[in-house]
């Protein structure tokens, strides 16, 4: 017999015993899920690393939900949760989330101080990069954009200033739409709105308010990962280039086969860490692999650009919080199974593709114009900043009432 503390929430229960043979199995399956992650090709945000145009007309929809590929990544992610979902309700499943509790406890005592120095070494780090605001992707000339995200990282360790750093952190983000399009900042806003409620959350007094902290900063970080990861299926052609310079991402598939399913294994993986305990912690552990997969072949841009959603990531493994929980302003509609259940996981994937992939198609068509399925000549470029071209030369092709692209 082995003893393995177990935790609620931020506080711990008394300790149990639990069989060493289903300690053994924990083992296995754990080991399993972290050799399955290997499987599972390397990420990285295109717009750092390759041509893109965010005007140019995205892919029909309808291209991939005629897309093979795509729907056979989906019936596997399908078959992975309610496999998941049957063993969590088990004895099995309960050992292996006393194991995960038990290995992660050390970091979940720590979890303010742990997602502080995250947060702050982030800001510390794009400042050191300098002329960029929030992200690799969005270049500026400005010095002042650099020193204000040195001062949101010394205002993040008291719990008086972290609203500033919250505030900071916004403001940066509506000063960015003077040179990006409101839909290409889009990729960064449930992430930076996130770790702002994050911050807002962790410094006020009131328990109720605080103890759902990270909660915002899961959901964040979730819808983040889902929305980014619809540029696989919208532009395809993006990641040519990428695949082309570095073929063994693909890991051997063709690649119009390994971009579908990499698209689906990032939106699901996304989704995953809103279901049930098992479910997210797994989805958690499997989306640290793969980023940390991608640092070698992208190097430290990457690493420092994922760097607030790594260390989100890794709070989501160690939460030893049961059960589901949604935020209060995320009212599902009564129809729907409850969360948790078996239907409710094809119920709740299709609703969060239907919202997002609507969400996508739709602003980009109401900003750019619905061209979807015409050719429109572009020049390709990649990130190279100019004061002339903030991020690269727009699509040739004028669009009647449309501001050009800044």
């Amino acid at each position: 017999m082995q003893t393995v503390l177990a935790m609620s929430g931020s506080e711990p229960r008394e300790p149990r015993t639990t069989n060493v043979r289903f300690g053994r199995i924990a083992a296995g399956l754990a080991a399993l899920g972290a050799g399955a992650a290997w499987s599972l090709p390397a990420q990285a945000h295109v717009k750092w690393f390759a041509p893109y145009i965010v005007d140019a007309a995205p892919q029909p929809i309808g291209a991939t939900l005629t897309n093979l590929w795509f729907w056979t990544g989906i019936g596997l992610v399908l078959a992975f949760f309610l496999a998941t979902l049957a063993v969590e309700r088990k004895a099995v499943g309960q050992a292996v989330l006393s194991g995960l509790d038990r290995v992660s406890a050390p970091l979940w005592s720590r979890s303010d101080d742990f997602m502080r120095a995250s947060i702050g070494a982030f800001f510390v780090a794009i400042f050191a990069v300098g002329g960029i605001y929030l992200t690799p992707d969005l270049k500026t000339d400005s010095e002042l954009i650099s020193w204000a995200q040195l001062l949101i990282a010394a205002c993040v360790f008291s719990r008086r200033t972290m609203p500033v750093a919250a505030a900071g952190i916004i403001t940066l983000w509506i000063v960015a739409l003077r040179e990006y399009d409101f839909f290409h900042l889009l990729d960064y806003l449930a992430l930076g709105v996130g770790v702002a409620a994050y911050l807002v959350l962790a410094s006020v007094d009131d328990p109720k308010w605080r103890e759902r902290r990270f909660l915002a900063l899961r959901w964040g970080i979730a819808i983040a990962l889902m929305w980014s990861s619809l540029e696989k299926f919208a532009y395809p052609n993006w990641f040519y280039p990428l695949v082309e310079e570095k073929p063994f991402l693909t890991f051997g598939m063709p690649r119009d086969v390994f971009i579908p399913m990499a698209g689906v294994s990032e939106f699901t993986l996304g989704f995953g860490l809103l279901w049930t305990p098992l479910v997210r912690r797994l989805s958690a552990v499997a989306l640290l692999v793969i980023f940390f997969t991608a640092v070698y072949p992208f190097g430290r841009i990457d690493l420092v650009g994922h760097a607030l959603i790594m260390a989100a990531l890794f709070l989501v493994a160690a939460d030893p919080t049961r059960g589901v929980k949604v935020p209060a302003l995320v009212k599902l509609p009564r129809t729907l199974p409850r969360m948790g259940s078996f239907a409710s996981v094809p119920a709740g994937l299709a609703v969060a593709l239907i919202v997002l992939v609507s969400g996508y198609w739709g602003l980009h068509g109401a900003f750019y114009g619905a061209e979807y399925g015409i050719e429109r000549p572009a020049e390709m470029t990649t990130h190279s900043h100019s004061k002339e071209h903030p991020h690269g030369p727009q699509a040739t092709v004028p669009q009647q009432g449309l501001a050009p692209h800044h």
